[in-house]
């Protein structure tokens, strides 16, 4: 991965010292989130640039509706869609990126001006994807698939859903690379809400450092998405609305900002900017805390001493031995 504050850095994209946030402009009357909002060209153009003004660093443009049972669109009206918008945006110096499962989709709007290609089916939907994407050198977004949300695809089923999430992936991943989109420019996407349960999400989200180990950048995509709405309910209640889990979108966020995300992807833009923002600065408090105690560290064994092991003792007196009781080591690697 080519690093760059520890989160990666992608080839033809700017360059961020924190995780960046991707705003989402549906250009759709069938988003499970906010549905025929942006429909009009004019309105969406303009939601794109009141979601930068608010602190998204990129905006993801998509024409198709990808929730459970939706009706794909045909491709003329995906392209009716999405292209001026992508290229409103574009001309205004907005970073786009194209939501779409569609080849001609994506190309069509590359030579818009969009600079990322997000597909949630990770080039599996279209066999020209991987083509006209590594044709234009643009990076792409892989996420992780089963196939379209309908029927049994809606539920998935897994014995291990980090184990067989990260296989999936590093084998969609390989296929891409051998389709000709170079390593720098692939982002990974573990694919929350899609043929995945709430337990499944949150399982993936507690481990993401499994999903780092693929060796790209990190797009985590939870926005007002249905695990949060059964979090938020409880055992018995009704999950709230869609446009009602912007507060724990953002708690996500922090979150996969702390995990080192390259990237979240949200609806509500100015919460989750906050929230990345106050990640960042409290990595940097740690970074400049440690440099110091590195530092000292350096000097005491050049001159024979170990911090903190006086009279054979820590620093804090504490005797306990790795992984007895008293210490994190006794509860396993999480």
């Amino acid at each position: 991965m080519n690093n760059h504050s520890g989160r990666g850095r992608v080839t033809g994209l700017p360059a961020w010292d924190r995780c960046a946030v991707m705003g989402v402009v549906n250009v759709t009357p069938d988003s499970f989130s906010d549905g025929g909002r942006w429909f009009d060209t004019t309105a969406a153009v303009k939601h794109g640039l009141e979601l930068v003004a608010e602190g998204a660093d990129l905006v993801d443009v998509g024409g198709e509706s990808t929730r459970p049972g939706a009706t794909r669109v045909d491709e003329d009206e995906e392209v009716r869609r999405v292209i001026p918008v992508v290229r409103g945006l574009a001309s205004e110096g907005v970073v786009v990126s194209v939501d779409t499962m569609r080849a001609s989709v994506a190309e069509r709007s590359l030579a818009a001006g969009a600079a990322l290609v997000n597909d949630v089916s990770g080039g599996l939907a279209d066999p020209a994807m991987i083509p006209v994407v590594a044709d234009a050198g643009a990076p792409f977004v892989v996420m992780h698939w089963r196939g379209f949300l309908q029927g049994q695809n809606v539920k998935g089923a897994y014995e291990d859903v980090v184990a067989e999430v990260v296989d999936e992936l590093h084998a969609r991943v390989e296929a891409v690379l051998a389709g000709g989109i170079t390593p720098d420019r692939i982002v990974v996407d573990p694919g929350l809400g899609f043929s995945k349960e709430a337990e499944h999400d949150l399982t993936l989200l507690a481990h993401l450092d499994r999903l780092h180990a693929l060796g790209h950048p990190l797009l985590v995509a939870a926005s007002r998405k249905r695990f949060l709405g059964r979090v938020l309910a409880g055992p018995e209640g009704a999950p709230p609305p869609a446009r009602e889990r912007d507060a724990a979108t953002a708690a996500v966020s922090a979150l996969a900002a702390q995990a080192g995300a390259w990237a979240v992807r949200v609806h509500e833009v100015r919460a989750t900017a906050d929230a990345v923002r106050v990640a960042r600065a409290v990595e940097g408090a740690r970074t400049a805390e440690s440099a110091p105690d590195a530092e000292r560290e350096r000097g005491a064994r050049a001159s024979g001493n170990t911090p903190g092991m006086e009279s054979g003792r820590g620093a804090h007196g504490a005797q306990h031995a790795p992984g007895t009781p008293g210490k994190r080591g006794a509860e396993g690697d999480r």
